[in-house]
């Protein structure tokens, strides 16, 4: 893994850890089970559960009630809090109201945005070094013609991809700009297409002083390679399908950038909705809610002893 990426790894796990205390000062004490002594009796039984008083000491259903209440669950006090801002944390770094409201879940948000921002950053930086490979191979298809290097658009180096060379700008420089006629290059194809476009008979030039003429000339000078960015492969196909290759490259590693941003989003967003979603739910009893609570009896009596009758109220 390279160094940036580690370090978004790290950052990540670092929001985690400054989040999971915030989490446990925020969770519900969980259920607790206590088990009575053997020789506890039915009024403790009684008294811990809330049931009023109890049956006399010495019957049967008091000592089995005892036997049972050994695994009688007992909620501990604590309710967890549901942070209203869970849903903006979780917006900002995802998992992180899910961590706020002490959800597990909160790890497998966090674990896929750590993921996938190492490899996004791997593909940006991928993206990086093959455009810079592709610029300096544009450079040995300039050399003859300028000492300076401009740093071109994307465009520009498309157009180098498909034509050998860019052709001339200007054949006869001078006051006035003659425009390249060879087809063969991208400014001789730029200055067919502007025939084609505003002179009526395109083979015909007219009048130079002519609308049409001015307006063809206009096109010409906006889409045409200048003379700084002039550019010949003539003799050097291999380097021209490196160059290519190079491109395409680039432009896959910037598209799986692109790709893994969006995920990025996603998960942002639904870690977002989730928290939203939870806290809503959490807060559809009221404030004063306070969950439910689950309790279980055993439907038999300890060995050697009769089972216990149902009691009722007076």
């Amino acid at each position: 893994m390279r160094r940036d990426a580690r370090w978004a790894l790290v950052g990540a796990l670092s929001a985690w850890a400054a989040l999971v205390p915030l989490a446990h000062g925020q969770q519900a004490s969980p259920t607790r089970w206590v088990a009575a002594s053997p020789g506890a009796d039915a009024a403790d039984a009684f008294r811990a559960r809330g049931d009023g008083p109890a049956p006399g000491q010495g019957s049967e259903p008091a000592r089995a009630l005892a036997a049972v209440d050994r695994l009688a669950p007992i909620p501990l006090a604590g309710i967890p809090r549901r942070p209203r801002w869970a849903p903006l944390a979780s917006a900002l770094v995802p998992g992180a109201g899910q961590a706020l409201q002490g959800l597990r879940r909160a790890v497998p948000y966090l674990a896929i945005e750590g993921f996938l921002l190492t490899q996004f950053m791997d593909a940006r930086r991928n993206g990086r070094a093959r455009r810079r490979e592709y610029r300096d191979l544009a450079i040995t298809a300039r050399d003859a013609f300028s000492e300076r290097f401009p740093t071109g658009d994307f465009e520009y180096y498309e157009r180098m991809q498909h034509f050998v060379e860019s052709g001339a700008y200007d054949v006869t420089p001078g006051n006035d700009l003659d425009p390249e006629t060879d087809t063969a290059t991208f400014n001789g194809q730029t200055w067919q297409l502007a025939r084609l476009t505003y002179w009526e008979r395109p083979e015909t030039p007219p009048v130079r002083t002519s609308d049409e003429y001015q307006r063809a000339l206009d096109f010409y000078a906006r889409r045409a390679i200048a003379p700084e960015f002039r550019w010949s492969w003539r003799n050097a196909q291999f380097e021209q399908d490196l160059f290519s290759r190079t491109i395409e490259r680039s432009n896959n590693a910037f598209r799986r950038s692109s790709q893994y941003l969006g995920v990025l989003i996603a998960n942002h967003a639904l870690s977002a909705v989730d928290a939203f979603v939870f806290v809503r739910l959490s807060q559809r009893g009221g404030e004063s809610s306070r969950g439910y609570e689950v309790q279980a009896t055993i439907p038999w009596a300890p060995l050697g002893r009769p089972s216990v009758p149902e009691l009722h109220d007076p």
